[in-house]
């Protein structure tokens, strides 16, 4: 037994043995870092903050006009605050500089609670109301405006850092 090649300390080379320069399974963890995108873009990071924005101020014109929710509309911000920060953040990856990323995510998130104040009005207009912009949300929803652009920015800058 002592002259057979095979017995010996595993992981020791004979003479003449074929071995593989890698495990097989190594194939798919390359096949896997390939296919997945590791790097993010300052582009791809607006694209998903802004489209993450849009769905938010639909859903505050839908819950504001449609459902006719008040007070409700100030955790809509905050989610839509939470939601943008969370896509700027994934589409930006880990080279989008913080301060880019706080400022977007800032950004894009109170323009969507105020594209959907924007919603709000029109779906006004189409029943039949005539007030600007500003006397409308004055008259309609008073300080809860401010609020929820506030909140939507705050939990935004707080998520994205």
């Amino acid at each position: 037994m002592a002259d057979d090649p095979r017995s010996g300390a595993p992981g020791e080379r004979h003479p003449g043995e074929r071995r593989l320069e890698r495990a097989p399974s190594e194939r798919f963890i390359d096949a896997a870092i390939e296919g997945s995108p590791t790097t993010g873009s300052p582009a791809r990071a607006l694209a998903l903050g802004a489209a993450t924005a849009v769905l938010g101020a639909i859903a505050i014109t839908v819950a504001g006009g449609l459902v006719t929710i008040t007070a409700g509309l100030l955790v809509i911000a905050a989610v839509i605050g939470w939601a943008v920060a969370v896509a700027v953040a994934s589409g930006g990856g880990p080279d989008l500089a913080p301060r880019t990323r706080t400022a977007l995510a800032t950004i894009l998130a109170v323009a969507g609670v105020a594209l959907g104040q924007v919603g709000l009005w029109l779906l006004g207009r189409e029943e039949g109301g005539v007030l600007a912009l500003g006397d409308y949300l004055a008259e309609t929803f008073g300080s809860l405006v401010p609020i929820e652009l506030s909140i939507a920015g705050v939990t935004a800058w707080w998520r994205s850092r």
